[in-house]
């Protein structure tokens, strides 16, 4: 019963948090709400014990992803966005998403349900050849080290490419800064 008082409060907190993203005319009132709507995510996820995911939604979703658009804000000129005047298409497809997910949901096994098919297929392989096949006593280390290692190769992959990216842009912006200086100097 807590787990779902704790769900239904941060999705709460999410609905409002995009009520007044669309209310919102100031573009750094915009960033700011999408960087907290992330972290309410990285929370949400938390509370599904998706620590894993939701360090990475925190870390990029809300840390940096908030600064590469403080910074992209900053460079604009003053002034506001002007608001949207038809929300009405937005609001059909969102509703019919929603929808969609609540079938799928109601479709799904029960939390812990020992006959949900990940329990019949799955897990008892892994259980049975977690010290035979990869001499790995720990099944979760196993499942990581073994069957994961590609998917966990993969998000270290995105990560270093993000800050890859970030470096680049930080970088670039300081060397135009460079060059229209030295540009002004010159003349």
């Amino acid at each position: 019963m807590n787990f779902l008082l704790i769900n239904f409060f941060l999705i709460s907190i999410l609905l409002i948090t995009t009520f007044f993203i669309f209310k919102s005319t100031s573009l750094i009132g915009i960033v700011a709400l999408t960087g907290a709507f992330t972290l309410v995510c990285a929370a949400i996820y938390v509370n599904l014990d998706a620590v894993d995911v939701a360090f990475t939604e925190a870390a990029v979703g809300s840390g940096i992803s908030t600064i590469l658009m403080v910074m992209a804000v900053a460079k604009l000129p003053e002034g506001k966005i002007k608001p949207l005047v038809n929300l009405f298409p937005s609001l059909i497809i969102s509703v019919c998403i929603v929808i969609i997910l609540m079938v799928i949901i109601s479709n799904l096994p029960l939390l812990g349900d020992p006959n949900a098919p990940i329990h019949l297929h799955v897990t008892p392989e892994y259980i049975k050849e977690s010290e035979s096949f990869f001499h790995i006593p720990n099944v979760v280390t196993n499942i990581l080290a073994s069957y994961r290692g590609f998917d966990t190769l993969g998000e270290t992959i995105v990560i270093f490419t993000a800050g890859l990216g970030v470096i680049a842009l930080l970088t670039g912006n300081t060397l135009n800064r460079k060059t229209k200086f030295t540009k002004k100097l010159k003349k």
